[in-house]
């Protein structure tokens, strides 16, 4: 790691040696306000309104007894003061009472008044780190850094707010920690921001023909057509004015949706350096990911029907920590919003670097386009065409040596890739129709997260082959996997460092079909308990 400047000539909020047990620090003094300016907003509305509706009517402000005007004027304003010293007082406390630590081993947060919280995250742990920066933090310069940690679910530990400098700064201190790797032994103390590779950025204009090519505008459109046809139909004035009226809401519904999407996918950038995958996106509120080596459970590529048109795809991907992701249309997990298929390749290798197949750029364009046996996929066999008309021929699966592919669908068309050592547990579905055709389904369970990976109406047998294979293939690529530290050096023979994590430019070798970042076959020794795959058992650290 490059030495930054000596301790004393950094400034003390962006200094973040290992605390001790006593050492606490606090959050920017302006965060409860960023925080808290809509309860701001509400008292202006409430106690304003009547005197703004007045001013704008013309009849100015109303005197004392008057008609609508009980109180003298000194209770309102004193009344004013009062509420704003009382918001004053819980942002005080409220900032005096948020404290946060970081040690070797841990990130501590301490928060509240009345209902204390004491929330703590293991670094090693550390499944991403996001710093956040909603419209109101940047006009102050400030961010929040939140941290996603395994199973973490909605008690992800957040720091709201600190300088921006001072996010990044923690942010660095926390994934150098978390990597293992060795400080600088002048300044042990002390480390920057890990260099970083830009591999893609999106324009403005592919953002907006995306969104409004996207699958929200084929439901419109539908919507748009059933409104007509009810119109026709329809003779009454007052019930056409009651269908109208309803499409009202409808209308609102739709406009906020393209905004959503339009506005967390805008300036979307991707980056790569020794701390893993870096993303960067948002309008308004933006956000900057970063993903550590490993940390991706499943990826998911979709390309709705007029997407097809321009030969984009969507990626998602699921990491323990973010769940389904709700909030800002699951934009957390979204790994490329709208890419052609070359920027795919590139994003997988970022989280794939060894392919596990010496035609990676033939095998993953068959898995997104392609369809029947292509470079060696398993599908539907011929007689549970019935059951998918027009996608059996594409239903289907391939084991490469390092992951499972996945691929469905014919007018959205799907496609999961699942790294083996990955696969958390298996399960074989057959229902009432496939046992009938003598088919089965075999699902791939991972952590909670956009992505399902399912293989759809295999062959019974070969769908029981294959999860047996699966299980033994999961069970073996975790012996070898990269440790949770990934960045710690190893005295393994060579003395190679599998946990260096991806190096700069490995997207461009994915079509070599080899690891440019790491030697999985150099992982820890085998543990004395392997976990089953088939009995949904999960390793110590592997999530």
């Amino acid at each position: 790691m490059t030495a930054p400047p000596p301790a004393a000539d950094m400034p003390a909020a962006e200094y973040f040696g290992p605390d001790d047990p006593e050492t606490w620090h606090r959050v920017h003094p302006v965060s409860p306000m960023v925080k808290g300016w809509i309860g701001i907003i509400a008292v202006i509305v409430i106690f304003g309104r009547g005197i703004f509706e007045d001013l704008i009517a013309g009849r100015g402000v109303p005197e004392y007894g008057s008609e609508g005007n009980l109180l003298p004027v000194w209770v309102i304003v004193g009344g004013l003061i009062l509420v704003v010293l009382l918001f004053a007082l819980s942002f005080f406390l409220s900032w005096y009472f948020t404290r946060y630590q970081v040690t070797a081993d841990h990130v501590r947060v301490n928060s509240g008044v009345v209902f204390r919280q004491h929330r703590q995250a293991r670094l090693d742990r550390v499944q991403a780190i996001d710093v956040v920066q909603p419209l109101l933090a940047r006009l102050f310069s400030l961010a929040e850094l939140k941290f996603e940690v395994a199973d973490s679910g909605s008690s992800a530990v957040r720091l709201s707010y600190l300088k921006l400098s001072t996010a990044h700064q923690l942010r660095a201190t926390i994934l150098a920690r978390a990597s293992g790797a060795e400080p600088d032994p002048e300044h042990p103390d002390q480390v920057t921001e890990a260099p970083e590779q830009p591999v893609l950025a999106l324009s403005g204009g592919r953002i907006v023909g995306a969104t409004f090519l996207s699958g929200t505008s084929i439901f419109v459109g539908l919507a748009v057509i059933a409104l007509v046809v009810a119109a026709g139909i329809v003779d009454e004035p007052l019930a056409l004015g009651a269908v109208l009226a309803g499409a009202v809401p409808f209308l609102f519904a739709i406009a906020a949706a393209y905004w959503t999407t339009f506005s967390n996918s805008y300036n979307f950038r991707a980056a790569i350096s020794p701390d893993g995958i870096r993303l960067r996106y948002g309008l308004l509120d933006t956000r900057a990911q970063t993903v550590p080596p490993g940390r991706v459970q499943a990826v998911g590529i979709v390309q709705s029907p007029l997407w097809r048109f321009k030969g984009w795809y969507k990626m998602q991907v699921n990491v323990a920590g973010y769940g389904v992701d709700t909030q800002a249309s699951g934009s957390r997990t979204t790994l490329l919003p709208a890419g052609t298929s070359a920027e795919v390749m590139q994003m997988l290798a970022l989280v794939l670097p060894d392919p596990g197949t010496d035609d990676p750029f033939d095998v993953f364009a068959a898995a997104m386009d392609g369809r029947d046996q292509d470079w060696g996929f398993t599908t539907t066999p011929r007689r549970g065409r019935i059951l998918a008309l027009l996608s059996w021929r594409r239903n289907g699966f391939l084991p490469t040596r390092t992951a499972l592919i996945c691929r469905s669908g014919w007018l959205w068309r799907q496609a999961q890739v699942v790294p083996h050592e990955r696969t958390q547990s298996l399960a074989l579905h057959q229902g009432p129709l496939t046992r009938r055709f003598g088919l089965a389904d075999v699902v791939l369970h991972s952590t909670p997260g956009p992505v399902s990976a399912r293989v759809v109406h295999a062959d019974v047998d070969t769908a029981r082959q294959l999860f047996e294979e699966q299980a033994d293939r999961a069970a073996q690529a975790r012996r070898v996997s990269v440790p949770e530290h990934w960045r710690a050096p190893r005295d393994d023979a060579g003395g190679a460092d599998p946990g260096a994590g991806p190096e700069p430019g490995a997207a461009q070798d994915i079509g070599a079909g080899r690891n440019t970042a790491s030697d999985p076959g150099a992982g820890p020794d085998p543990a004395p308990h392997e976990p089953d795959p088939r009995r949904g058992e999960e390793q110590d650290g592997q999530h």
